[in-house]
C-alpha cells in the first residue's frame, strides 16, 4: 500500500535564536573530531616485509640473497610512498632491514660454503660415508 507525501518534512527545526537540531539520520558531513580518514595502504611496504621475512628463512639456500635484494628495492618505494602520504613507514623500514639481513646472512653463508670446500677437497671422492666423515674431520681439525 503506498502513501503519498504533500508537504516536504523540514531537515531543521529551529527558532529565532535557537541552536538547529537535526531531524535526519544523515552522517555528518566532514570527519569526526578524534577520528582518522581511512587512508590507502602502502603495498610496496608489505611485499618487502614479506620478501624480507621469506629471505631470511631461504638464506641458508642461497635464494634469500635474491629475495632480500628485491625487498630492499620495494622497501626503498614503500619509504618513497610513506613520505608522500604517511602510510606504512614501519612496515617500510622493517621490511629494508630485513632483507639487509637476508642478503647478508646469504653472503655469509656463501663464504662458509666456499671455505668448507676449500677444506675438503681432499674428500670429494670417498668410497663409503665413514670415509668421508673421517677425512672432513681430519681436514677440518685446528692444526
Amino acid at each position: 500500500m503506498k502513501t503519498r507525501r504533500t508537504a516536504a518534512v523540514p531537515r531543521y527545526m529551529a527558532t529565532a535564536g535557537a541552536v538547529p537540531v537535526r531531524t535526519t539520520s544523515e552522517p555528518p558531513a566532514g570527519p569526526v573530531a578524534g577520528t582518522r580518514p581511512p587512508s590507502a595502504g602502502n603495498g610496496p611496504a608489505t611485499a618487502a616485509v614479506t620478501l624480507g621475512v621469506t629471505g631470511l628463512f631461504t638464506s641458508v639456500v642461497l635464494v634469500g640473497g635474491l629475495l632480500g635484494a628485491v625487498g630492499v628495492v620495494l622497501g626503498a618505494l614503500g619509504l618513497r610512498t610513506a613520505g608522500r602520504t604517511g602510510a606504512g613507514r614501519g612496515k617500510a623500514v622493517t621490511g629494508v632491514l630485513t632483507s639487509v639481513l637476508a642478503i647478508v646472512v646469504s653472503v655469509l653463508f656463501a663464504l662458509f660454503l666456499a671455505w668448507y670446500a676449500n677444506r675438503t677437497q681432499a674428500c670429494y671422492q670417498p668410497d663409503s660415508l665413514q670415509e668421508y666423515a673421517r677425512c672432513v674431520r681430519r681436514h677440518l681439525a685446528v692444526n
